[in-house]
């Protein structure tokens, strides 16, 4: 139990910096190069570059800090997954965003955060936690053979004796 309060709290701390990266990056994207006013669509595509920058820092500091024991050598697997698993969660921020403007019909810089950065957050916290704990991190779940990346050939030593 201490190590899932342990996991939970460091899940938290990379995510709550990795939330001030995504929600500055939106929020300067969504009022500069991105204003939906000049861009069709800029809050959701302000939405998919920051929540994309901050998956890489969140994946830096999960690998490296909250999931240290965890992680697994084949880096490029694991950076895989926790690809998909945030992909996951940024299609929910994604559709958090489209259901307040497409369906709500609300389109200002409020409405956008609340959807994006409260109700998207939540939900995809959720999602992602729970998919980062049972499949990317899974401490007890081994290298699949089948997947990793053949070991180069070394030559054999030979001995005098031959």
């Amino acid at each position: 139990m201490r190590k899932l309060i342990s996991q939970f709290a460091g899940v938290g701390a990379v995510g709550l910096v990795g939330l001030v990266i995504d929600v500055s990056l939106f929020n300067l994207l969504r009022a500069t190069a991105l204003n939906p006013d000049y861009v069709q669509h800029g809050a959701l595509w302000a939405t998919l570059v920051s929540t994309s920058v901050a998956i890489v820092f969140n994946w830096l500091g999960n690998r490296y800090w909250t999931f240290r024991h965890e992680r697994r050598a084949h880096w490029w697997r694991e950076g895989i997954e926790f690809a998909l698993v945030s992909l996951g969660g940024l299609l929910i921020a994604l559709g958090c965003v489209w259901f307040s403007e497409q369906v709500l019909g609300l389109h200002s810089l409020l409405s956008d955060n609340i959807a994006k950065n409260v109700v998207g957050l939540v939900l995809g916290t959720i999602f992602r936690f729970t998919f980062y704990r049972l499949w990317v991190f899974r401490p007890s779940r081994p290298d699949s053979a089948a997947l990793s990346l053949p070991e180069p050939a070394l030559p054999r030593e030979t001995s005098i004796a031959e």
